[in-house]
């Protein structure tokens, strides 16, 4: 895996104009700027099943969490949000790290995943944002111009103070659970950005790469610098591995992903290579972007739920361990149907370099509690062999 790794990197180097990072070994290479109370270098999570998936290797048990299993579903998680912003919730240490640990508790997953919001690096550069409840993010001031994107206030290594407080935490209280730190992919972010609020087909954007490349391009590495902050924050301050979140990448054809997207996700983790963390990328609708968002330089690749994982696995010629794919529709249908959704996609993914079980995409605000639990049990029962 490793030498795959540093294969890709120099064919970016050759795209992109990247560095390949330092070759990275299972214990993590000895020039990683890691401390050495970080739960990948003192032994905490580095033979976790988790991590031992992520690199390709036989974990004692099959590993699984869920994407926004931190939060939605969950009756505590609504407790202790009573009257807290969205926001303000990410950015309070002590909260965001309660709201983190409450499904490692519930469900025994092999991994917590950090609660927070792929705009909160915009909110600390001093972009005006907010969550609006049954809408999503919404900007004071749409980013459409060069003007602009030059206005933009850069993000501080100290304004991040508030994540890292929190990841310390957390990972006080995890033990040898692993925390996955996490980031939205530049695409996501800037089209954020440019229409000012969510958006069903993102044509903002994906015009503006076309009319007005040069400060598309000027937008893009802005969104990448501040997500490879935000994720290296996390990743430095204790997360055990780090997932870059393309959610709206599905809307992009292969030639535009490829022109005008894959750069800018290259540049986000280009800030967090050198650490020796594990790196997923994960997009929904991208069944014919895997390869692309492979190539960018990642160790993992989440698969959606519209594509089988031994299907994905071809398409990757299988070069990497896969994330995925439950159909989160399926969490309330009857159990037997679910319990054979969940061991087909076993089968499936055990055609991968390494598996680790997840949603096609989140856990729906709806899901009983009940249900994840009584489905990771059964990921348990499994035998990883």
């Amino acid at each position: 895996m490793t030498g795959c790794r540093y294969l890709l990197e120099s064919f970016l180097g050759t795209i992109y104009g990247m560095t390949p990072s330092p070759a990275v070994s299972n214990a993590v290479s000895s020039d990683s700027v890691l401390a050495a109370g970080h739960p990948l270098i003192d032994g905490r999570t580095a033979d976790s099943p988790l991590i031992t998936a992520y690199r390709g290797g036989k974990p004692s048990r099959r590993p699984v969490w869920f994407m926004r299993q931190a939060g939605r579903s969950l009756p505590e998680y609504l407790k202790v949000r009573e009257g807290v912003a969205m926001l303000d919730s990410c950015l309070r240490p002590e909260l965001a790290s309660e709201i983190t640990l409450q499904p490692v508790r519930r469900h025994d997953v092999d991994a917590a995943i950090f609660f927070s919001d792929i705009v909160i690096p915009l909110k600390l550069a001093g972009v005006g944002v907010d969550i609006v409840p049954g809408v999503g993010p919404v900007l004071d001031k749409p980013v459409r111009t060069a003007e602009d994107v030059a206005a933009l206030p850069q993000l501080t290594w100290e304004a991040l103070e508030p994540i890292r407080e929190a990841v310390r935490l957390t990972v006080a209280e995890l033990g040898k659970t692993p925390l996955i730190g996490f980031a939205g992919a530049p695409f996501t972010l800037a089209a954020y950005m440019v229409e000012g609020k969510p958006s069903r087909d993102h044509l903002g954007p994906r015009t503006m790469m076309h009319a007005d490349p040069e400060t598309w391009t000027a937008l893009a590495n802005w969104a990448a610098d501040a997500s490879g902050m935000f994720l290296r924050a996390q990743l430095e301050a204790g997360a055990s591995a780090g997932q870059l979140f393309d959610s709206w990448a599905g809307s992009l054809g292969l030639a535009d992903y490829t022109k005008y997207v894959a750069p800018a996700s290259a540049r986000a983790l280009d800030h967090v290579r050198h650490l020796g963390a594990p790196l997923i990328h994960f997009g929904t609708g991208t069944s014919e972007l895997l390869v692309a968002m492979r190539d960018v330089g990642v160790d993992v690749v989440g698969v959606d739920y519209r594509l089988p994982l031994d299907e994905a696995n071809r398409r990757l010629g299988g070069t990497v361990p896969l994330q995925g794919n439950i159909d989160p529709a399926l969490l309330s249908a009857p159990w037997e149907v679910l319990e054979a959704h969940v061991r087909e996609v076993i089968r499936a993914g055990s055609a991968a370099p390494g598996h680790v079980l997840n949603l096609g995409h989140g856990v729906p605000p709806e899901t009983d509690p009940a249900v994840l639990t009584r489905v990771v049990e059964l990921i348990h029962s499994i035998s990883p062999e």
